[in-house]
């Protein structure tokens, strides 16, 4: 991921026009650990979304990210806030170096970051920094499928979604759709959930945007810059346009007059604890 997020302008607009998460999400959560908040750790923080909200919740915070210019875009007035930039690859020495020593975190968010990962050797990382017994493991994510209010401008997000797919990889693709529901989560089940095969189905996260924000929403994922790459244009001049129509004409005619929507994102959650 880190390779693919080196432009300055493009790492802006990724963090620009990605949704925070909603408070609802964090009280969940936060309502199955043990109520020690000395320290969370964000992985794959990006540039901060998830780090910001857990900072008002703990009293420190460590994000990690191995990409220097998604770090280099989040917030600095966060006191409690240590930002890392760590290696793609953390042996467990580096890892009780540069992030914590061992059974020290309460608990550890992945927010729309797991794919990116190596799995297993995330989860034993995560086994060997977890306060025993009761650290938290939160790992959630949202997809494609936005609910944008009305059909046409869901129909064309669909449109460019699926012209999009062949450039996101496959394994990837059916883990962030499936709410990754078929990684093996090798923690124990929290109070009030079964853990099993099914995620967590209860949270949106929302944002208001225009239509150029939604378009800069596409053209900073990763799987556009891929066709890019390739010398493929996904999102033409023509399928702006339509996306411009749409959003005009789904409110009635309204002049665009960058005329904001709530856009929803429908978010999966796994969660266990040690």
């Amino acid at each position: 991921m880190a390779d693919l997020y080196r432009n300055r302008e493009q790492v802006q607009g990724y963090a620009s026009y990605r949704p925070n998460y909603p408070p609802d999400l964090f009280n969940f959560i936060l309502s199955k650990t043990t109520g020690r908040r000395q320290l969370a750790w964000d992985v794959g923080t990006g540039s901060g979304q998830a780090a910001v909200s857990l900072s008002s919740l703990f009293d420190a915070v460590v994000a990690t990210d191995s990409s220097p210019e998604q770090i280099s875009h989040a917030p600095t007035h966060l006191p409690n806030v240590r930002f890392v930039v760590t290696p793609p690859s953390l042996t467990i020495p580096d890892l009780h170096r540069l992030v914590a020593p061992p059974e020290s975190i309460d608990l550890i968010t992945v927010a729309t970051a797991l794919h990116w990962l190596d799995i297993p050797a995330f989860f034993s990382q995560a086994h060997a920094v977890l306060r025993r017994p009761g650290g938290v493991v939160a790992v959630w994510g949202y997809g494609c499928d936005l609910l944008i209010g009305g059909r046409r401008m869901e129909a064309i997000n669909r449109r460019i979604y699926e012209a999009i797919c062949p450039y996101w990889e496959t394994n990837v693709r059916e883990m962030v759709q499936d709410g990754y529901a078929g990684v093996d989560f090798p923690f124990e089940a929290v109070e009030g959930v079964e853990e099993g095969t099914a995620p967590v189905r209860k949270f949106t996260a929302e944002r208001e945007m225009g239509v150029a924000e939604l378009i800069g929403l596409w053209q900073t994922s990763t799987s556009y810059q891929r066709a890019r790459k390739a010398g493929v244009e996904l999102i033409t001049e023509e399928v702006k346009e339509e996306l411009k129509r749409a959003w005009v004409e789904e409110d009635g005619g309204e002049q665009l007059n960058n005329k904001k929507k709530m856009v929803r994102f429908p978010i999966s959650l796994r969660i266990g604890k040690v």
